[in-house]
């Protein structure tokens, strides 16, 4: 009996060491702060949102997370250098779209789509159009009537090229079967200043921008599902007629390297975050729209983006 009782804890100590590591660790994981880098200046949106995770980071896992930053080349000097860190799941970096797709469809980044592992997009920063408080136009419908009359002579501020604010004005401008100029800014900061001082007739920027400009600015239409509930007097472009829904999705990515159960750890992490009740208030209240997109289901949305996007591509003039 005795015996039977060894061979039995024998066997049981035999089987823990051949499970895999990497489960075992994602088990346990973390057991110590981790790093989350930012591939863009603080003070932007993608630092803005990670910030707000920082502050419940701990509550979900028992251990602090650490923000860095990594700016460059619109983010593609930190995504291209990714996959080179290693993969044990601590140290995880945010991730854009349409970015990610964009970026290597225009040309050499040093990345390519495929080759970046995102593991959760918890947030999008919806399209909107923006107006000055003075100016003469008071709804969506006024401007596009404008843009009719006088083909090319309405312009929309945005942040970047090739971008979000880019893309969402180009699509706007074929559904509204209307001819627009679109002016690239180097950031949302820039392209908000070219609005209120008159550079252009109006601005295609994210909705977050309302929040930091208060009255300043009178938001006329916003690509969301839903209208949003920090600016509950704002219609969809939906609502008007206009099937446009999206903007710039932020997510968290990890190296190639990282295992399947450390993937899966980190989607449950950030999803717990996105759960969180101060998080959510955080987030709805700062302009941005909450969406849980785990890693079980990444393959298939960003397959409908990468289609999305080509097409949108196309539009730019990026590809042919």
């Amino acid at each position: 009996m005795k015996t039977a009782k060894i061979a039995a804890v024998m066997a049981l100590g035999v089987a823990a060491m051949a499970m895999p590591a990497t489960a075992q660790d994602a088990e346990s994981f973390p057991s110590k702060p981790m790093t989350y880098i930012i591939p863009f200046n603080a003070g932007g949106e993608s630092d803005v949102s990670a910030r707000f995770q920082q502050s419940e980071w701990e509550n979900v896992t028992g251990h602090p997370v650490v923000i860095q930053y990594q700016p460059g080349a619109g983010g593609a000097q930190a995504w291209s250098q990714l996959n080179s860190i290693e993969g044990d799941g601590y140290t995880v970096m945010g991730i854009n779209l349409p970015h990610t797709i964009l970026q290597p469809l225009a040309g050499s980044v040093g990345y390519k789509t495929e080759d970046l592992t995102p593991v959760y997009y918890f947030h999008y920063t919806p399209n909107a159009i923006f107006v000055r408080k003075d100016s003469e136009f008071q709804s969506l419908e006024q401007l596009v009537e404008y843009a009719k009359e006088n083909p090319g002579l309405v312009t929309f501020a945005g942040s970047g090229s090739n971008s979000a604010n880019n893309l969402g004005a180009v699509q706007f401008a074929e559904l509204a079967d209307v001819t627009t100029t679109y002016v690239p800014f180097s950031g949302t900061s820039p392209s908000l200043t070219a609005i209120l001082g008159g550079q252009t007739t109006a601005g295609f920027n994210y909705a977050t921008s309302a929040v930091n400009q208060g009255d300043e600015l009178r938001m006329l239409a916003v690509a969301s599902e839903e209208r949003m509930p920090a600016f509950p007097d704002v219609p969809t472009f939906k609502e008007l007629g206009y099937d446009l829904v999206g903007g710039a999705y932020r997510g968290v990515a990890v190296p190639d390297s990282t295992s399947e159960e450390t993937r899966q750890r980190i989607s449950d992490i950030v999803a717990g975050i996105n759960e969180q009740p101060a998080f959510i208030e955080k987030m709805e209240n700062g302009g941005f729209v909450l969406t849980d997109i785990p890693y079980s289901e990444m393959d298939d949305f960003v397959a409908g983006k990468v289609e999305e996007y080509t097409k949108g591509a196309k539009a730019l003039g990026i590809t042919e």
